[in-house]
């Protein structure tokens, strides 16, 4: 049902950056780059991902041909104007024998010539020119029905377009708060290196006057060195969320930054409203009635090619032949012996057309009905599978929402904690021990809030996309 570009799924690895496996130089050679990295607001990406990602544009390549295709059985009904010029060289003997015109066989008909019993190879001209019109004049509902199944495969495509969008917005949207996540790992990482070395250098002071043990020292260096791994990999996670986000929005660029926006708190809509809007406006469900309403009409269609068809014809021709006609008298060869189509006529006339029966086109009438049978238990397993959706995206915002209120105090907390642990250490009274796990515990308290916050953003990001219509996001 979704399809998401492949690269965005690098965000789920981008958000928990500080545990990426990565190099330092890759690092540096960001660090280093002189070119400066684009940045885009949510809404700016949104923009630029309809206009340039190639997914959209193929989606909408196709509604409109299947627009385009909308328009066919539509000009069934405006006259058709044909016209004809031949010229034959050869025998027009004539008999009472009978044929019957069949598409595979061209059987040119020869007229007012005389009868014979034997051949006459000697070739005479014969020449035909002529233009006609036609024009529809009842169909018995065969075009409509065309019409209506063209219609059909239109709004499916259109169906289809609105999919894809949705799909590359959620994919936008959950690039761009990995970004921003990623950028918190990054955040809560440095100040925890900061604060290792500034405990570090607190405990070599100590421990050359004499104050501090040298295990102080020694473990205050190994917080430092395994915090230095995790910078360097939080680092490398914010530039593989931003080249995530440059491919989620179809850019050539290798990577693009996200500026910072509010945090939408607000609670997730009523949970009967989103399973009602979801089962009304997902675009899965209305490319499924589509294919079905398709597949109704085309049976419909065929069924109609069994009724008559009435059509006008009008025309204008000339024609000579040069064989004598089987009424001789004077003048009765036209001028140019059959090289020159002088003889004119003209007609105005109406043409039933009836199959009657036709054991083909009923069959594929009754595999016709089959496949509406099939489409409408997927249309079904299309609307179960879309109300599951809703109601797992609204469970999981939910969730998140409410998770979210406990991460922020257990950052407080933990904050709290590990002042009081600082103050201890630096008067002589806490150890290395305890102000090292005060400080893991605030580190660990912080990811967890950015990761948090990541959740509730996907989830809010991912219920609008099954119901089909992005929900109100506060500060884009």
């Amino acid at each position: 049902m979704s399809i998401l570009p492949r690269r965005a799924h690098i965000m789920a690895l981008s958000v928990c950056g500080v545990f990426l496996g990565s190099s330092a130089r890759l690092c540096l050679a960001q660090e280093n780059s002189p070119q400066a990295i684009q940045s885009m607001t949510l809404p700016e990406a949104f923009a630029y991902a309809r206009e340039h990602h190639p997914q959209i544009k193929s989606a909408l390549a196709t509604a409109m041909a299947r627009k385009a295709e909308a328009r066919i059985p539509r000009a069934e009904w405006l006259p058709q104007i044909g016209g004809t010029a031949q010229i034959f060289y050869g025998s027009v003997n004539t008999t009472t024998a009978e044929y019957l015109s069949v598409p595979e066989a061209d059987l040119p008909r020869v007229g007012s010539t005389r009868g014979t019993g034997s051949t006459d190879w000697t070739p005479q001209a014969s020449t035909i020119a002529g233009v006609s019109l036609g024009q529809e004049v009842f169909d018995f509902g065969r075009i409509a029905a065309q019409i209506s199944v063209a219609d059909a495969f239109s709004e499916m495509a259109r169906a289809d377009a609105a999919s894809i969008d949705l799909d590359v917005q959620l994919g936008v949207e959950e690039a761009y708060h990995s970004v921003l996540a990623a950028k918190e790992v990054l955040h809560a990482t440095e100040e925890a290196y900061k604060r290792a070395t500034t405990h570090r250098d607190f405990a070599q002071a100590g421990v050359k006057s004499g104050m501090r043990p040298p295990i102080d020292l020694t473990r205050a260096q190994a917080d430092v060195a395994m915090l230095g791994v995790r910078l360097i990999r939080a680092t490398s996670g914010v530039g593989v969320a931003q080249a995530a986000l440059a491919a989620a929005v179809g850019s050539q660029a290798m990577t693009i930054d996200a500026q910072p926006i509010s945090l939408d708190e607000s609670p997730a809509p009523a949970f009967d409203e989103a399973i009602r809007t979801a089962a009304r406006a997902n675009p899965a469900i209305a490319a499924s009635i589509a294919r079905l309403r398709a597949q109704v009409f085309s049976s419909k269609e065929i069924i109609r090619e069994l009724l008559p068809n009435i059509s006008a014809s009008a025309g204008l021709n000339g024609r000579a032949g040069g064989a004598t006609p089987s009424t001789t008298g004077p003048g009765t060869l036209p001028y140019g012996d059959g090289w020159l189509p002088d003889v004119a006529n003209w007609h105005l006339g109406l043409v039933l057309q009836w199959n009657i029966f036709d054991g083909t086109v009923l069959a594929r009438r009754a595999a016709s009905k089959a496949h509406e049978q099939a489409l409408q238990a997927d249309l079904e397993l299309e609307r179960m599978s879309v109300t599951f959706g809703a109601e797992h995206a609204w469970l999981d915002l939910d969730t998140a929402l409410k998770s979210l209120q406990g991460l922020v105090q257990s950052v407080d907390a933990a904050k709290a904690n590990q002042q009081q642990a600082d103050a201890r250490f630096r008067a002589g009274l806490g150890t290395i021990i305890e102000l090292a796990d005060a400080e893991a515990v605030l580190t660990t308290a912080e990811l967890e809030l950015a990761i948090g916050q990541f959740s509730v953003a996907r989830a809010r990001a991912t219920l609008g996309r099954i119901m089909g219509q992005p929900l109100m996001r506060k500060g884009t």
